[in-house]
């Protein structure tokens, strides 16, 4: 038998929440406390979540130690408190984090009730740099928010990022060029090869002025987008395709975006006939098995087994409703080995 364990008593969270049917007070001082509230709720619910990462890292690791089930314990202990693995190692991820910036020094035990949770989630992913920063002024014992963090990693990206031409960061330095508009241009030349970033670069020293980083950021998640979703669409592993040329010539059309959008449709058109594929063929084995099952004796089964046939046969037929006038579409799915498939005319 288990001994029972008296629990330390919870402190109590107490909160003055202003009266919603009060007269005197405006709307902006109801909402001014109302926002006070939720910001000491949001640093409550850090140091809760700080330590149910600590306990589960515990369990887990003391699971690793001496467990014979293969991490069983661990996961028998996350389905009795109905928590999701995924849910459990963000815990756990939290709690390393708290415990890297308190444990390296930066921050201040007591400090981490300075952050609301989203900001030191922001602070923990920042550079060292902006940790820094972060955590000296969180112990200096102002309020961190999530805005504060963001702001300053975009400071602190524009000023020094290698991505960016001598012309961006010196203009962003001298606060001709706003940071918040400059680190969203690190991140999309961060995803692109060294060729594209080049020409990207040489358009930004010519022009180093604001509304071309904004262009050349839009071309550049354009870029990166199309390339991602480029890879996955497997109709462009037939042949011979070029897709870095085709990307450059159709920037040569200012046509990006438009290129960018048909290769997203045409992944997501792949996906669907994949999705679309499995359907059929799990329909028609169920069909097949209750046809089977059937007989004389069941005739309205039977009859709701022929009007499935328009679904589950080669060829399908589907009402697009009623507002496309009760038009169909007509699919005919035929299966084919490799080398019988062929590209469809061009219209």
């Amino acid at each position: 038998m288990v001994p029972s364990m008296a629990l330390p008593e919870a402190p109590l969270l107490s909160l003055d929440l202003p009266d919603p049917e009060s007269d005197s007070l405006s709307t902006m001082e109801f909402l001014a406390r109302l926002e006070e509230a939720w910001a000491v709720c949001d640093r409550f619910d850090l140091q809760t979540e700080i330590w149910r990462g600590r306990i589960l890292r515990s369990v887990r690791d003391r699971e690793r130690r001496g467990g014979e089930g293969r991490g069983t314990g661990f996961l028998q202990w996350l389905r009795e408190r109905e928590i999701s693995k995924t849910r459990a190692y963000t815990l756990i991820q939290l709690a390393e984090s708290a415990d890297g910036l308190v444990g390296e020094g930066l921050l201040e035990e007591g400090s981490v009730n300075n952050f609301s949770k989203r900001a030191f989630l922001e602070t923990a992913q920042a550079d060292p740099e902006v940790q820094q920063m972060i955590s000296e002024a969180a112990n200096e014992g102002q309020q961190i928010t999530r805005k504060q963090v963001r702001r300053l990693t975009d400071e602190f990206t524009a000023a020094t990022s290698p991505l960016l031409p001598e012309e961006i960061r010196q203009r962003t330095a001298d606060n001709l060029l706003p940071p918040r508009a400059v680190a969203p241009l690190v991140r999309e030349l961060a995803k692109l090869p060294e060729e594209q970033q080049n020409d990207l670069r040489r358009v930004l020293r010519e022009e180093p002025e604001l509304e071309r980083v904004k262009d050349v950021t839009l071309t550049a998640r354009w870029l990166s987008k199309a390339a991602e979703a480029g890879l996955a669409v497997r109709a462009f592993q037939q042949g011979n395709l070029d897709l870095e040329k085709a990307l450059q010539e159709a920037q040569r059309l200012d046509a990006l975006g438009l290129l960018a959008d048909a290769v997203g449709q045409a992944q997501a058109l792949e996906s669907a006939v994949l999705k679309l594929h499995t359907s059929w063929r799990r329909l028609g084995g169920l069909q097949e098995r209750l046809w089977v099952e059937s007989g004389s004796s069941t005739p309205h089964l039977r009859e709701l087994l022929t009007v499935l046939q328009s679904l589950s046969g080669t060829t399908m037929r589907v009402s697009l409703g009623e507002l496309a006038g009760g038009k169909r579409v007509r699919l005919q799915l035929v299966e084919e080995s490799p080398d019988q498939l062929e590209p469809p005319p061009m219209p």
